[in-house]
């Protein structure tokens, strides 16, 4: 067998070996590239990101590249699992770790940090300082309430009161609005935005949901952000639940929706005409929000999800029931208080809606959950 041969197939079989046998950076499985200088597999689009790093990692295709002896011996020496243990080795609980499908700002930052700024080697602590001070202050690009246009605003996250303040005006001492870490949560949206490192703040303001809709050219400084809303939720939680650590707390610091996208709604007797609404459904609050467009800043109303025990269920409906509509694909979700029909363009948006309805009816309600659920039944 040729070396060139035999080197890639040595490649394959440790690529196999668990550890390597998913990407060092977003966790994708089957990699098929490596850095040859930081000893990890990776996959095909974080070796996009390693090619924008040459002066610390220099890649290679495992099959289609040829391979000296000696790189290949460094692989052997090497590995994921050598390689977390050096890079990862201080990663804070509130730092998020991007997985395959999160966006490309995510991940390069996440790259950028283990490998370029070696934020998480335990040499230099200062960024976890920056993250976790007691004021964060950032210049954020933010869509204007009613126009399409975006202004330049300052965002001060403060750990002494668990709040983020934004200005419209660089001189104003007054903020806009206070917000209470209590029901923040942020996740990056760069394709609704229009932006790459286009990122969405959502909270609760006088029982209403609120969206802001921000970004920066600086795709570090965005994450920053980012990270620093996840380091004060996260002090903010400790303090709410001094009996539980970090580490249990770590999956309510900040969550993707579940599921999100136009359906029409009728109104209560279902005899209203059809209207096209943007829905966002998450599970960590179990609300069903109803926009009339992807950005809207304010929400024109919110259904609470609880779970079957307390007559909740979702199910298909006919689309007879559905006159006015122009979509034919229904579902019927029935709470409590009443039954809501919506109409899905097509199958397999209606087959994902029923299904991200019964994952939070599956889950069981939380006491704060209970208190949600009192609380918008009031706002009715």
């Amino acid at each position: 067998m040729a070396t060139s041969e035999r080197n890639n197939k040595i490649l394959l079989d440790l690529v196999q070996q668990p550890g390597n046998n998913l990407c060092a950076d977003c966790g994708a499985p089957d990699p098929d590239w490596a850095s040859y200088t930081l000893g990890v597999f990776v996959c095909l689009n974080c070796s996009g990101m390693h090619r924008n790093l040459p002066a610390v990692s220099k890649v290679k295709s495992i099959r289609l590249d040829h391979w000296e002896d000696s790189l290949v011996e460094f692989m052997q020496e090497k590995g994921n699992s050598a390689a977390k243990a050096i890079f990862e080795k201080c990663v804070p609980v509130f730092f998020y770790q991007p997985q395959q499908k999160d966006c490309i700002v995510l991940k390069d930052q996440w790259i950028r940090a283990k490998y370029e700024r070696r934020e998480f080697t335990g040499e230099n602590i200062y960024f976890q300082k920056v993250y976790s001070a007691e004021l964060f202050e950032a210049t954020l690009w933010k869509k204007g309430k009613d126009s399409k246009q975006f202004f330049k605003s300052t965002f001060l996250l403060s750990q002494k009161d668990f709040t983020l303040r934004y200005f419209i005006k660089e001189d104003s001492k007054v903020p806009k609005a206070v917000i209470n870490m209590k029901d923040l949560n942020a996740v990056f949206q760069p394709e609704k935005i229009g932006h790459a490192t286009g990122l969405q703040i959502s909270y609760v303001d006088d029982e209403r949901s609120k969206n802001l809709f921000v970004y920066h050219e600086d795709g570090q400084v965005i994450v920053s952000f980012f990270n620093a809303i996840r380091a004060t939720r996260l002090a903010y939680l400790l303090k709410k639940n001094p009996t539980l650590q970090e580490k249990d707390l770590k999956h309510q610091l900040t969550a993707h929706c579940l599921k999100e996208g136009y359906m029409e709604k009728t109104g209560p007797t279902q005899r209203e005409p059809f209207k096209k609404r943007w829905f966002t459904l998450c599970s960590m609050n179990r609300k069903l929000l109803y926009f009339k467009s992807p950005l809207d800043a304010t929400e024109l109303g919110a259904v609470f999800i609880g779970t079957e025990s307390h007559g909740y269920s979702v199910s298909e409906t006919s689309s007879r029931n559905a006159r006015g509509s122009r979509w034919c694909c229904g579902i019927s979700l029935e709470t409590p208080e009443r039954q809501f029909v919506f109409m899905c363009e097509q199958e397999q948006e209606q087959s994902e809606w029923i299904m991200a309805f019964r994952k939070v009816i599956s889950q069981p309600m939380t006491p704060e959950d209970y208190s949600n659920e009192a609380n918008l039944r009031r706002g009715k």
